[in-house]
């Protein structure tokens, strides 16, 4: 069976499409987020693979937990998933139109684990810092890994930074002993 990010790309192209055809970006977001959050409910999970259950039952029972927050295209939408039996990825479709969406927005998700937790100012710092590199707005996420013992490790979907001192010494060692 094929990986569930290959079947939900076109999916996620489509809507990202019509979405953004409409200048419709975040309720299409939020209306995709709020299938998922359906379909992601084991009461519900267990009926998606159930042979008695019809894609028109399954639609109608996701459209009407969902109500008036999917909209009248999310609700197609949920119907056109429905009918092809692809609920079930609602949520990665959902996490690749944020992906689209962002890139279309010129937003990027921004990860840095460091040793120690980062102030408000050195927060604002580094948001500033990788706004220039990476010439985008930064959504910063914050972790902390002590593992690291000093500096920093920067994600942004390929681009990794990784500045901390482990990593550090584990080169040294490494040359130590080449």
């Amino acid at each position: 069976m094929a990986d569930k990010s290959t079947i939900a790309r076109p999916y996620a192209r489509a809507a990202f499409e019509e979405a953004r055809l409409d200048e419709q970006l975040e309720p299409w977001s939020q209306a995709l987020h709020t299938g998922a959050a359906v379909v992601a409910d084991p009461r519900i999970e267990v009926l998606l693979g159930n042979p008695h259950v019809t894609p028109e039952q399954l639609a109608q029972l996701v459209i009407g937990i969902a109500g008036a927050r999917l909209g009248e295209h999310g609700a197609n939408f949920i119907r056109t998933l429905a009918a092809n039996r692809r609920l079930a990825v609602l949520p990665e479709i959902a996490a690749l139109f944020d992906t689209l969406k962002d890139a279309e927005q010129g937003v990027a998700d921004v990860t840095v684990t460091s040793a120690a937790p980062l102030d408000a100012a050195q927060q604002k710092t580094l948001e500033g810092a990788l706004a220039k590199r990476l010439r985008r707005t930064v959504r910063l996420h914050c972790a902390t890994d002590p593992a690291l013992i000093g500096g920093a490790v920067v994600r942004s979907g390929d681009l990794v930074i990784d500045g901390s001192l482990r990593t550090r010494l584990e080169r040294i060692a490494y040359e130590l002993t080449a």
